[in-house]
């Protein structure tokens, strides 16, 4: 039988869509979910060091967000334009893929002028293709040296957030839309299970002995696109990198083959470890491209428990979460979550499914 997008369809208030963080990082809700039993617990989150014991393992992914929301003006007309960098197309060639808006203004040949906070121009990108209906390619014109050009083009960004988030960027969200690990630059949205853990939180889990395991997959808007087909055998995902290294590879793998709890802290943590199954089910290196889409019925072969927030209906982070916990039960703790008053989203509450 197939599975339908139809099927991961419900009603979500739109209040319940948190528009900023909680006060503290560690102080969320956190829904408890046992899937042997089909019971729900409702905690903080700072409790979830109440579920692991030593030596089990919480895998992270430490990709950093960067300022990719820019405002250029277009060459003659001065128009306002939202510059969105997606991803720069190879290291050090001044070509990036990028959403523009309004689209319709924007055609090959373009010129777009960048201004500093003194409304001075400091970079001109041209238009050198179209994409998508809303893609392009840009190529920025720089000078100097190009670790002065990322710094200045960086400069000149905002923080992504989510377009459900209807607010300006605040000073709040430099620290709170980054996850205290990320390292990595390169996502264009952050690993929202991640952005509850706070350094006295790390240093309680690392006290009783819990283990760590990075990796990076940077997070593109492919993750949030809509999914337009009902058959979700036939959608595919755009491509995102992901980088698994030998260390963390060692810590998981020592962890599952001595019995001990793993956990994929959020979803791309998750999509990331399952692109990198060995032959006898372990964890292997990885560098590359991942497009995995995980939707049920799927089994999951390396961790058996994890984070994550409250997501959109019909999108591929509540499907694979649907996959993970159970389409029925993730259903029920929804509903729950609704009538509780969780809070959805990148800032909002988290769920540790057990």
């Amino acid at each position: 039988m197939r599975t339908k997008l139809s099927q991961f369809n419900f009603e979500l208030p739109e209040k319940l869509i948190a528009q900023y963080p909680a006060k503290t990082r560690d102080e969320a809700k956190m829904m408890v979910v046992h899937r042997e039993t089909g019971t729900f617990e409702h905690k903080q989150f700072k409790d979830i060091v109440d579920y692991f014991d030593e030596k089990d393992v919480m895998i992270f992914n430490n990709t950093k967000v960067f300022p990719a929301r820019l405002y250029g003006e277009k060459e003659k007309t001065n128009a306002r334009i939202e510059v969105f960098l997606l991803r720069e197309l190879n290291s050090r060639s001044y070509l990036w893929d990028v959403l523009v808006d309004p689209a319709r203004k924007i055609r090959v040949g373009n010129k777009l002028y960048f201004k500093d906070k003194k409304g001075e121009v400091a970079l001109v990108a041209e238009v050198v293709d179209n994409t998508t209906s809303r893609g392009r390619t840009i190529r920025f014109f720089y000078d100097g040296e190009y670790e002065d050009f990322r710094k200045q083009l960086f400069s000149l960004g905002l923080t992504p957030l989510p377009k459900y988030i209807k607010r300006e960027v605040e000073k709040v969200d430099l620290d709170r839309y980054q996850t205290i690990f990320a390292k990595e630059m390169g996502a264009v949205a952050a690993p929202t299970a991640g952005l509850h853990f706070s350094k006295s939180l790390m240093k309680r889990l690392e006290i009783k002995g819990i283990n760590f395991a990075e990796l990076t997959l940077h997070i593109g808007l492919g993750t949030f696109r809509n999914i337009e087909v009902e058959d979700l055998s036939k959608h595919k995902m755009e491509a995102e990198y992901v980088r698994i290294q030998s260390e963390a590879v060692r810590i998981v793998n020592e962890a599952k083959t001595a019995g001990r709890r793993v956990c994929s802290i959020g979803t791309t943590s998750m999509r990331t470890i399952e692109s990198a199954v060995s032959a006898n089910d372990l964890l292997k290196e990885l560098e590359g491209w991942t497009n995995k889409f995980i939707y049920p019925p799927y089994e999951f072969t390396i961790a058996d428990s994890m984070v994550t927030n409250f997501h959109l209906p019909k999108s591929s982070l509540f499907i694979m979460v649907s996959a993970f916990g159970g389409q029925d039960l993730m259903r029920e703790a929804y509903e729950e979550a609704i009538k509780k008053k969780y809070r959805f989203y990148s800032y909002g509450d988290a769920m540790l499914i057990l």
